[in-house]
């Protein structure tokens, strides 16, 4: 059964090669034309069309059909257009659009076809007598996929369908492939994501949310230059891959005949800016970690961060908490969100909440009556969470948290406070040099964002690098390493700075509803089919 499919299918595919070749035989290679005038899109086509007819119809009574029998309601209705498409047509727009031919309805010497651009799809009416006895020939032998150039003007059909009435057909290029059936899309999840360019001809949704997400970058980018922000960008190979807790990848210099590793963060040289005086810079992309892959998790990602100096962490949090509320609104309208039948508010005041408060509420149990790691270990036996030897104190904090807290944190939350033991790069807290001046942002349960007091005392930092050093001896290939030229910059004097980075794509999954990392990366890290 599957031959005979395969046998099938390839004798269509023939079928399309052989009009291709007709076409090219006759001087019409659609593979030749390398232009095509473009005035409108299928949406804006229609928003004009109704601009247009409200102004010229205006103040015309709807038809009284009233009493009528259905063969006088028939007449009434049909003469009433006709007036109507009468007066419509003698101030006619032209359009010129272009798209993908997704549906072609042939019948004698008219045909109806459905062309698709990027803001939508549009019927389109083409007749024999107006474009052509060849042209509409050709048209015929036309196949769902192919992509044409359409001039002609805007009406409404006797059913109310706002088209377009086909002057001019121009086929500016043949599909030699087969498209799904338009009835079942592509539902192959696998096929979606390495054939993007199906996915986003056959699921408008799928499209609808990568045209959201280039709009949440703008939006990014316009609240950031409102706050006197400067975009800036960093190198992704590097010697020494900082600013975070993940396993590089590593590659080959071959014209420096060096090892280096490709970025996992963007944060030590965004710091060093600071230091050269740009007092606010952030960078908006991508960084790599030598990871798993899951419904939240690409290897390939993008990354915000942003580092602002002459404020804290306090400063960072009014920042995150008035961008994100911004966003909302800007790219969904509302600061009320929806994400998986769950309302989300970011019209409120974020609550806030200390780890070791957290932990507290949602357990019982007060880390800071707890005197020493041994007290901590006893705890987490206790309570069935797995640790390693090398763990402190602060560190089995953190455990505690990840277990019990973070899957209640559904409206958006400030965690803060850190053990200092998980955040090598981040200023003591003065009142409590165990905890640091860190909060992460936690909506529907994720961590979206990161932020610090930013460590500026190179001593400090040095004896963090060196404890980073000292876990990565003892096996931790997710530690930092001693960056030798980011203690330099911090020699020559980091003034008190804020900074913040978090994901993109997670951050767009949130505002599009989508449920995987990988619905909102255009192309994610797949296995190669070879293997």
């Amino acid at each position: 059964m599957a031959e005979n499919k395969q046998q099938d299918t390839n004798k269509l595919l023939q079928v399309r090669r052989d009009k291709l070749a007709e076409l090219q035989a006759a001087g019409k290679d659609p593979f030749e034309i390398t232009k095509y005038d473009v005035t409108n899109h299928s949406e804006d086509v229609k928003e004009t069309y109704i601009a247009h007819e409200t102004e010229l119809l205006a103040g015309r009574p709807a038809p009284d059909v009233e009493g009528l029998d259905d063969e006088q309601k028939k007449e009434v209705l049909a003469n009433d257009y006709n007036e109507r498409r009468t007066i419509m047509d003698g101030s006619p727009i032209h359009v010129s659009i272009a798209g993908r031919m997704m549906f072609k309805r042939v019948m004698g010497k008219a045909s109806f076809c459905n062309i698709q651009d990027l803001k939508g799809n549009i019927q389109v009416y083409v007749a024999r007598d107006q474009i052509g006895e060849e042209s509409y020939a050709d048209f015929k032998k036309s196949d769902i996929g192919d992509i044409y150039g359409v001039k002609g003007y805007a009406f409404r059909t006797k059913t109310g369908e706002i088209s377009i009435h086909a002057e001019e057909m121009t086929l500016l290029s043949k599909s030699l492939q087969i498209l799904p059936e338009k009835f079942h899309g592509l539902t192959d999840t696998d096929m979606r994501y390495r054939q993007r360019y199906v996915d986003l001809i056959m699921n408008q949704e799928s499209k609808a949310v990568f045209i959201k997400r280039s709009q949440i970058l703008k939006e990014i980018r316009n609240f950031l230059a409102g706050r006197d922000f400067m975009e800036v960008e960093t190198p992704m190979l590097v010697s020494n891959a900082g600013g975070a807790a993940a396993r590089p990848f590593e590659t080959h210099y071959n014209a420096l005949n060096e090892d280096v590793k490709l970025r996992i963060s963007l944060e030590l040289y965004l710091k060093r800016l600071i230091v050269g005086g740009l007092e606010r810079v952030f960078e908006i992309g991508r960084v790599f970690r030598n990871e798993g892959v899951d419904t939240r998790h690409n290897p390939e990602f993008t990354l915000m961060e942003l580092y602002q100096a002459y404020t804290d962490y306090e400063g960072m949090m009014e920042l995150t908490e008035s961008m994100f509320r911004y966003l909302a609104e800007k790219v969904c309208g509302s600061t009320k969100i929806s994400y998986n039948g769950i309302e989300i508010d970011f019209g409120k005041p974020f609550e806030r909440l200390t780890m070791n408060d957290a932990i507290k509420k949602y357990t019982g149990i007060d880390f800071d009556q707890v005197a020493d790691d041994a007290e901590a270990k006893k705890l987490a036996d206790e309570h069935h969470i797995a640790y390693e030897d090398r763990h402190k104190k602060g560190d089995i904090i953190n455990l505690f948290f990840e277990e019990f807290c973070e899957e209640k944190l559904i409206q958006p939350t400030f965690i803060m406070d850190h053990p200092i033991e998980i955040s090598p790069l981040t200023k003591k807290k003065p009142s409590d040099p165990s905890k640091v001046e860190r909060f992460e942002l936690f909506i529907n349960t994720w961590e979206m964002c990161n932020a610090y007091s930013e460590l500026n005392d190179p001593i400090d930092q040095r004896e963090r690098f060196a404890a980073q050093d000292a876990n990565a001896a003892a096996g931790d290939d997710e530690a930092e390493h001693t960056d030798e030229d980011f203690l330099n910059a911090l020699e020559i004097g980091m003034p008190p700075t804020g900074g913040i980075g978090y994901g993109i794509d997670r951050l767009v999954m949130l505002l599009t509803d989508s449920q995987a990392i990988r619905d909102v990366l255009l192309f994610p890290t797949m296995k190669s089919l070879d293997k």
